[in-house]
């Protein structure tokens, strides 16, 4: 921290430094222009018109010179920037795919978690020898405290992370066997904290399907709930949310997130923890938007608590402090 201070310092000086030297420099160069000019006008080498003409030109470099001198900083910072977003572009990802993968063409059947044991950091297993069958067509819900596994179970079916021991099971094949395009493009995700880009309303629900007409995004967003309070908006489906969405409250934008899977219209649907930061209001009109899902979609619903779940067709608790082990506890 001392570090950056320093250099925090030593930057704002530099910046000083060649601001007020280009400044002086600029008010200064007139005056000499002027004062050498006239020696050669008055001696006849050089006349009045082309000194005039001379001093024009040196007056309109004053402002390109000052303006390049105040973005030297900018094009630094923005290098640095560059540069640590390259790196991150080029991190090398440990989820890899097999030579020749499967297309998932369509989720038909189940999904099968077969001895699943899991690690962030290759000692405390956040899930451990986890197995469970989930069936097409059903609602399921993972409820516990914090630190039992339950997003965990998401983050392995998506193949955000692989599991460490036991296999993950769709439709009688490893997902390690389907590439990741087609495995996720049949997922629809919300979570408890959705990104909206600063864009218009309209632009956002599209981005689960980028040639969506105009009337399947509304219609979208009415299954979500969300057709009346984007209508109540200043420039309705056109209104521009802000920078991750700032200019909605939070029922909103889990409103909009839920348009956006309704219009994808996915085989899988994972809700983690989509209702749990909102008013009774807010959630009651998420929850009711949630059952509007077809039946025959697969729902995974994640949530601390069983009053948010009540209507699923099955609910598996797991357990804390470091490992978890999913069971059913009612089925309806």
């Amino acid at each position: 921290m001392d570090r950056y201070e320093r250099l925090t310092d030593k930057q704002a000086g530099n910046n000083a430094i060649s601001l007020a030297s280009v400044n002086v420099l600029s008010d200064v160069t007139p005056f000499i222009v002027v004062l050498a000019g006239s020696l050669y006008v008055i001696d006849g080498s050089l006349t009045l018109g082309s000194l005039i003409a001379f001093f024009a030109y040196v007056d309109r470099m004053r402002s390109p010179v000052a303006a390049l001198v105040q973005a030297f900083p900018a094009i630094t910072e923005g290098s640095v920037a560059l540069q640590r977003l390259f790196e991150f572009l080029n991190t090398p990802t440990t989820i890899k795919e097999i030579d020749r993968p499967i297309e998932l063409k369509e989720f038909q059947d189940s999904i099968r978690f077969s001895g699943v044991s899991f690690s962030y950091d290759n000692r405390d297993e956040v899930v451990k020898d986890l197995s469970f069958t989930l069936k097409k067509g059903k609602t399921y819900a993972f409820v516990g405290g914090s630190g039992g596994g339950k997003s965990t179970i998401l983050q392995l079916l998506t193949r955000m992370y692989d599991a460490d021991r036991g296999e993950i099971i769709i439709d009688g094949v490893n997902i390690k066997d389907y590439s990741l395009s087609s495995l996720r493009d049949k997922m629809g995700i919300v979570t408890q904290d959705n990104f909206l880009f600063s864009s218009s309303v309209r632009d956002n629900i599209r981005m689960a399907k980028l040639d969506a007409t105009d009337d399947e995004v509304i219609a979208a967003a009415k299954k979500a709930f969300a057709h009346d309070f984007i209508c109540a908006l200043p420039n309705g489906y056109d209104t521009e949310v802000g920078e991750r969405g700032v200019k909605l409250s939070g029922g909103q934008k889990q409103r909009i997130a839920l348009a956006r899977v309704f219009l994808k219209d996915p085989a899988l649907i994972l809700l983690d923890e989509a209702t749990s930061a909102l008013d009774n209001e807010s959630e009651k009109l998420v929850q009711e938007s949630i059952r509007q899902i077809d039946r025959d979609k697969t729902v995974i619903m994640i949530a601390h608590r069983l009053s948010t779940v009540l209507h699923a067709d099955t609910i598996l608790s797991s357990k804390t402090g470091g490992s978890s082990n999913a069971a059913t506890i009612r089925a309806c």
